[in-house]
């Protein structure tokens, strides 16, 4: 969760609030074929609140008695200038920090809510459901839909992608995105994951990296139950 969580962007801690994190499903045809659901003809949002947020360079905890928790790996974007109805270049401006991040999904929980019609919230939004890295400004890292997104589950390569397969790409994802709402300093933006995605045990060890400029490694450890 967010205690001991804060926007790093080059190695120095920003001043930033945490805010929302704005999340786009099936921007990957391959991902979206995967779990059996149909390609979007525009970008599927939905929201994270900054409870969500967690840092990827420790242990991250899932609950593991809601089921299985599945991993999603993505390019996430730090907002640094408020975006409202905006154009590319203000988008491109506004991009503070790049970084890579973890999208984890009760994936039994969300089918349940999926099959009753209802938000997945509950299975999205959970405390911790956010791992992210630091981050890294735009310009160390060049051409934002050439960048390769990879993890790692105990050695094993299971999702290695490249953001050049976006269906909507980062600037007018984050045009897009302020067609309806506004984008405040701090926000994040996960753009989507590429497929491979799967289920997280207890003792997994991750290596997570975002081209050759961001690598993370964690563990994943149980989430304690609190009682109700």
């Amino acid at each position: 969760m967010t205690q001991g969580y804060q926007h790093i962007v080059d190695g120095d801690m920003t001043s930033l609030p945490l805010g929302k994190v704005v999340c786009v499903g099936r921007n990957y045809a391959a991902h979206a074929r995967e779990l059996n659901n149909p390609v979007p003809t525009e970008p599927v949002l939905f929201i994270k609140p900054n409870t969500a947020l967690a840092t990827l360079a420790g242990a991250i905890y899932i609950p593991s008695h809601l089921g299985e928790c599945h991993f999603e790996t993505e390019i996430s974007v730090l907002i640094g200038q408020p975006l409202t109805q905006c154009t590319e270049s203000q988008a491109q401006a506004a991009v503070l920090g790049v970084g890579i991040g973890l999208d984890l999904t009760l994936r039994d929980l969300q089918q349940q809510l999926k099959d009753q019609s209802l938000p997945w919230e509950k299975a999205k939004s959970f405390d911790g459901a956010c791992p992210v890295s630091e981050f890294v400004s735009p310009d160390r890292l060049g051409e934002l839909q050439n960048q390769q997104i990879r993890l790692s589950l105990n050695q094993q390569l299971r999702q290695d992608g490249n953001s050049a397969d976006m269906l909507t790409p980062v600037l007018p994802l984050l045009v897009y995105i302020s067609q309806f709402f506004t984008l405040l300093p701090g926000d994040l933006v996960f753009t989507g994951t590429p497929a491979g995605v799967g289920p997280l045990a207890i003792g997994d060890q991750l290596d997570v990296s975002l081209s050759e400029v961001i690598h993370c490694r964690t563990e994943v450890r149980a989430k304690k139950r609190e009682a109700l």
